[in-house]
């Protein structure tokens, strides 16, 4: 069983924005993850974050994880659109880069739930091949006996590959290409896909939910690609049905501020490419772009995340009538009316007047 944080635990976290730390890798790429010793929340909220980087020739060579997962293919040489990808539980995967040499390398963002792995904020990765490959554990005589091989063969195909975790394909050696089948119902592409929010000047939102990728029905989790132009606002908001909203910037920077219990705000910093942080359950969230606009993609702990927006012509305010905002807010009803008379067209996003 999951045990959540208590509220004071949580709001004496440091939710600051960190990077990733090299976990391993080679010749063929590295892979990165963010430890919840450096990110506590985390752990607090069971969710694990890392990246894959490929360098022109790399294999991630073939393994499974702990924790259901979505992949964002953050480039890649050959990709003309960010790929999204909803990996469930047991889901066994490898990652080549096929560019040649000197081509841009991939690099894969995964974000996922770990509350039924290992370790709580962080994903256990089993290698099937290599030098940490689940076969090198059982011994030669298990080995033979599960593929039909004499001893000798068996012990020689899994002493083979000294690589771990990634390698870098032979010069000449052929993979697969894949197919476009292979891709129904798994991968979504984010930048044909139809956006679900477009302001023009302010911003556009294409979410993931069981509606454009029924897969991740079984991940259980839901996501959204962000993209809000120059000096543009991000309307304050949270989720109301209990999620973690787990972000990471692909591009740009821009300033962050959360507020939580007690209307304290527990974040203020500001936030660039790379960066992730995570935004605690029912906490409310704004963000403001730099001068050349931000972009974030985001998990939320649910398949199908419901928001609510404290700002703009969809806030909570306008569904409220005047008598009950001029109490709360200990104000005229000329206030109030010009309170109201705002945002009437802006949805969400606010561009800069």
């Amino acid at each position: 069983m999951v045990q959540r944080s208590s509220n004071a635990e949580v709001m004496s976290m440091d939710l600051s924005p960190k990077k990733p730390a090299k976990a391993y890798g080679g010749d063929g790429g590295s892979y990165y993850d963010w430890s919840p010793a450096e990110l506590a929340m985390l752990g607090a909220a069971s969710i694990g974050a890392a990246k894959l980087h490929l360098n022109a020739g790399g294999l991630s060579l073939p393994s499974y994880s702990d924790s259901a997962k979505v992949a964002y293919v953050l480039q890649g040489a050959g990709i003309c659109a960010p790929p999204l990808l909803a990996l469930p539980f047991g889901a066994v995967t490898w990652w080549h880069n096929a560019a040649e040499a000197g081509d841009t390398e991939l690099v894969v963002l995964f974000l996922g739930d770990t509350s039924k792995g290992h370790t709580p904020g962080r994903f256990t990765n089993f290698q099937l091949t290599g030098a940490t490959g689940i076969f090198t554990g059982f011994s030669t005589e298990f080995v033979g006996r599960a593929w039909d091989l004499d001893q000798g063969s068996a012990a020689s195909l899994v002493s083979t590959q000294p690589g771990t975790g990634i390698i870098k394909i032979a010069a000449g050696h052929r993979m697969p290409e894949p197919r476009a089948e292979d891709r129904e119902g798994m991968v979504l592409n984010c930048l044909e896909a139809p956006l679900d929010v477009d302001i023009k000047g302010g911003g556009r939102v294409v979410v993931l939910n069981t509606a454009n990728l029924p897969l991740v029905k079984e991940v259980g989790l839901g996501a959204d690609l962000v993209r809000i132009d120059g000096h543009s606002m991000c309307s304050p908001g949270f989720s109301c049905d209990s999620a973690y909203q787990v972000t990471y910037i692909v591009r740009g920077s821009g300033r962050v501020q959360v507020v939580g219990i007690d209307g304290t705000r527990v974040l203020e910093t500001r936030v660039e490419a790379g960066c992730l942080f995570i935004v605690p359950r029912f906490f409310v969230v704004s963000k403001i772009a730099d001068e050349a606009g931000l972009e974030w993609f985001s998990i939320i702990t649910t398949p199908n995340p419901i928001f609510s927006h404290l700002a703009g012509r969809t806030s909570v305010w306008k569904a409220i009538s005047p008598a009950v905002l001029e109490a709360s807010f200990n104000t005229t009803p000329e206030m109030e009316k010009m309170f109201r008379s705002k945002r009437l067209d802006s949805e969400i996003f606010f561009a800069p007047s």
